[in-house]
């Protein structure tokens, strides 16, 4: 029996604000159970120096979780970095394989990922927020003109997944993401082609039937993810 009575191959119950931050030009607020995410975009007029002179443009993140967030103890912003670099990155990398690059000119979108309430898959809830955020800081260049044409190649979103007292579990809280004896974190595109995959035996090795049904587990959820964000986006009944 998993902590909150949730099926195996169950999402913790998903919701997507839109628009929370009055002067962002794109932001989400998502709640994926008792895990909370604000994500926020913002658009530099700079790209990094590799790309200067190029007119391509660039996607990147910022993550952090809020030092009270996960509750119990304290956790201070500076003994997060490890953690969060790692976590920034797979944002990022995500992001970017939704978009055209070449579409944005020689501007930065940035998104800033804050975990205001912490109870496992903060990641993943991170990906899938933040690509709501975007999908409106470009809905709302295009129309101010700020690109030409639409740069979205496809949603994305991700899921974890992962075994724990032998079973295989989808979206694991944190009672069941700190005994997990794998864990997994799945990105896809609505296209149904991954972007990232992440395993982790935590305890011990695992054999391949073990990852096929893992990785089926976080395709199924990312699936219905995006079906989320496409319905609060408006573009799915």
């Amino acid at each position: 029996m998993r902590p909150d009575n949730r099926a195996h191959n169950e999402l913790r119950p998903v919701v997507i604000h839109r628009d929370v931050v009055k002067r962002a030009v794109g932001s989400a607020l998502i709640e994926l159970g008792d895990t909370h995410v604000l994500c926020t975009a913002s658009v530099l007029a700079q790209v990094p120096a590799w790309f200067k002179d190029t007119r391509r443009g660039w996607i990147t993140a910022e993550y952090r979780m809020l030092p009270a967030c996960a509750g119990g103890e304290r956790i201070p912003r500076d003994s997060q970095r490890g953690r969060v670099f790692e976590i920034q990155r797979l944002i990022g990398r995500s992001l970017r394989a939704t978009v055209e690059m070449t579409l944005l000119g020689g501007r930065t979108i940035w998104i800033d990922c804050d975990v205001i309430q912490a109870d496992g898959g903060t990641r993943c809830a991170s990906v899938t927020g933040a690509f709501v955020a975007l999908h409106d800081a470009l809905t709302r260049m295009k129309t101010d003109g700020s690109i030409a044409q639409w740069p979205v190649l496809g949603f994305c979103a991700a899921a974890s997944a992962g075994l724990v007292d032998g079973e295989a579990r989808l979206d694991l809280c944190y009672a069941e993401d700190v005994v997990a004896e794998v864990d997994l974190n799945v990105v896809m595109r609505d296209d149904d082609r991954f972007i990232e995959i992440q395993g982790t035996g935590e305890n011990d090795c695992f054999d391949k039937a073990t990852l096929d049904t893992l990785i089926e587990l976080g395709r199924v959820g990312a699936n219905q993810l995006i079906k989320e964000q496409k319905k609060v986006l408006g573009l799915e009944p």
